[in-house]
């Protein structure tokens, strides 16, 4: 499965990528990263991933905002938001978006990989 890594921070960013890269999410192979939901359209369009990983505050356009067109493009991607955002209710807005999944900053790894494969499973 392919997996767009949605974030503005570097850091976020190369530590989802750097957990894969290690092989813990057998199955799965870092197809891109995205800075901005803009960024993470664009992308999708032409790279088609199945899971992503998506932050919701991020410049141009956040991650609630970029859920449901990203869902209408790619129908049956799974999205994992990552968030320091922790309240319910924001995570209920984005499952109502179309998130399969809701993980709050700062996390650990081993939650990370977890979390990840709870989609793959939903996806099989």
């Amino acid at each position: 499965m392919k997996l767009m890594i949605v974030d503005d921070s570097s850091m976020v960013r190369g530590r989802v990528a750097r957990i894969v890269a290690q092989g813990r999410l057998p199955g799965i192979a870092q197809t891109a990263q995205a800075r901005d939901g803009r960024e993470a359209l664009q992308i999708a369009q032409r790279l088609r991933p199945e899971l992503v990983t998506m932050d919701l505050t991020m410049p141009e356009l956040d991650g609630l905002a970029c859920i449901p067109p990203l869902l209408e493009l790619l129908p049956d991607a799974s999205v994992l938001v990552l968030s320091a955002l922790d309240d319910k209710s924001t995570a209920i807005q984005a499952l109502r978006r179309g998130a399969r999944g809701f993980l709050s900053k700062p996390f650990g790894d081993d939650e990370l990989v977890l979390a990840l494969m709870d989609l793959m499973d939903g996806r099989r």
